[in-house]
């Protein structure tokens, strides 16, 4: 049996909904950002900065950071405990599970700690 002792919430459905309301979050902000580079096809900084320097983008790139960071956490959880199991591993499988796990927790905090810098420092 696998330690869920990392996940987001200790509830499968609440899980399931936080990846399905991020991936629909993600979804919202790459359709708009695509649709802003086709809308405006020769952008350039100026432009780029312009749309950025909008507080209202600045929130929704912000929520998209948040949702990016849920949905990679649940992914993340969701691939530890399939596969960094103790049938793969032994009885060093939960310390390996755990590391795992807070490598990735550290890596997605710094980079959102880095998205929101380079968000609110334009």
């Amino acid at each position: 049996m696998v330690t869920n002792v990392t996940n987001l919430s200790r509830s499968g459905l609440y899980d399931w909904m936080a990846q399905r309301v991020s991936a629909v979050v993600l979804a919202a902000y790459f359709i708009f950002l695509i649709g802003y580079l086709v809308v405006h096809p020769g952008i350039d900084y100026a432009q780029w900065h312009i749309l950025f320097s909008n507080n209202a983008m600045r929130i929704f790139s912000l929520l998209a950071l948040v949702a990016l960071g849920a949905h990679a956490w649940v992914g993340m959880w969701t691939i530890a405990t399939d596969y960094l199991t103790p049938m793969a591993f032994g009885k060093s499988a939960t310390a390996i599970r755990f590391l795992f796990q807070a490598v990735c927790g550290v890596a997605m905090f710094a980079y959102f700690v880095w998205g929101v810098q380079i968000l609110w420092g334009i």
